[in-house]
């Protein structure tokens, strides 16, 4: 019987943790309990029967704390249903067309046999954290191109497959 899913992020400037608020709401919403964390404060996976994790994208590379949750739970993560999401293109592109995943991330899809992934756009905006961000911002190219219709889609389905084994068990 499903219990619980974790929908564990990492992101610098919180963009990806609204994503991550999101998906847990949607899966709320069709039955399940879904908590949204901090990858970094997640100590185990007692209590979780499916994991979805998520990471800002930063210079072709997933959010540092995303990567440390995989390396740190692969043997837990190996033996649940697990999806991935990505957030990170500063324009319309993820909603007009399927973005790969970056070879880390398509790495650990592979060796976890994760069910999917996707990549959502990302948001930067004033107040930003870190230099390179700031910088994007203050020379026009920031903004919010997240998409939480095309988000809470995504989440459905992932839902709906968790749903549907829950009733075959």
């Amino acid at each position: 019987m499903l219990s619980g899913v974790l929908v564990a992020y990492g992101t610098t400037n919180g963009s990806t943790a609204q994503i991550a608020e999101a998906v847990a709401e949607v899966l709320r919403k069709e039955g399940l309990t879904a908590a949204a964390l901090p990858a970094g404060a997640v100590v185990d996976l007692t209590g979780y029967d499916a994991v979805v994790v998520g990471g800002g994208l930063y210079a072709g590379r997933w959010h540092k704390d995303a990567r440390r949750f995989v390396r740190r739970h692969r043997r837990a993560l190996a033996e649940r249903p697990l999806w991935f999401f990505s957030s990170g293109p500063l324009d319309a592109s993820a909603s007009e067309r399927d973005i790969p995943p970056v070879p880390g991330v398509r790495r650990a899809m592979t060796r976890l046999d994760a069910r999917g992934h996707i990549t959502f756009g990302g948001c930067l905006q004033e107040g930003a954290k870190g230099r390179i961000a700031k910088m994007i911002v203050r020379n026009g190219k920031g903004g919010d191109f997240r998409n939480f219709p095309e988000i809470e889609s995504w989440a459905a389905r992932v839902a709906g497959e968790l749903v549907a084994e829950r009733a075959k068990n």
